[in-house]
């Protein structure tokens, strides 16, 4: 990441290069067990739905998404491939050229004020577009295209209202505790317009 965070660490959280520690949350011989929701959950829910929510459902978000979804329109997947893969590299070469554009978006210096206001608890914040393309972010993120992972397909491909609360890891480098939580977001009409995903250091709430 550009700022007080590199990209390799993030990386390297959520499974893109080297390898991070799972948490043992799911090893149980009880079914019953296995089944129940880990303890963290609750919590960060409970974060989302009262901090986070309110700091996406703004008009600078919602603005910002709402002209993106206009400008891309009916985007090709070969044309999502193009923008992805271009970013990948950027990230990969630190040419970063594409990256710097997007982390000087208005919308994305807002996502930066609010991560930095959270004493640590964010450590990520990012929104995308009803593709899955990034439009805001805090911070330098892996890759440019959500579309494919769970934090999008779990979230606005099935048009859901839930948050979805991704399995808690340790981060390798910084032995913090962390998880990612999605959801949709609405225009003002309840229309679904994109996502929002935090990455959250369990370990400060």
């Amino acid at each position: 990441m550009v700022a007080a965070r590199d990209v390799g660490t993030n990386m390297m959280r959520w499974g893109y290069v080297g390898t991070v520690a799972a948490l043992g949350l799911g090893i149980c011989l009880s079914p019953t067990a296995v089944s129940a929701e880990p303890a963290y959950v609750s919590v960060v829910r409970e974060y989302v739905e009262t901090v986070v929510k309110p700091m996406v459902n703004t008009p600078i978000v919602r603005k910002a998404i709402e002209d993106q979804n206009a400008k891309f329109g009916n985007i090709s997947d070969a044309h999502i491939q193009v923008l992805d893969n271009t970013y990948r590299a950027e990230v990969q070469s630190g040419g970063w050229e594409m990256v710097r554009r997007l982390l000087n978006k208005p919308v994305s210096r807002y996502l930066k004020t609010k991560q930095d206001d959270s004493q640590g608890t964010i450590v990520e914040f990012f929104v995308t577009d009803r593709h899955g393309l990034n439009v805001g972010q805090g911070t330098m993120t892996a890759d440019y295209w959500q579309g494919d992972e769970d934090k999008f397909l779990r979230t606005f491909a099935k048009q859901s209202d839930e948050i979805f609360i991704d399995r808690a890891e340790r981060d390798e480098q910084t032995q913090l505790l962390e998880t990612q939580a999605s959801f949709v977001i609405k225009d003002e009409n309840g229309t679904p317009i994109g996502i929002a995903t935090v990455t959250i250091a369990i370990d400060a709430l």
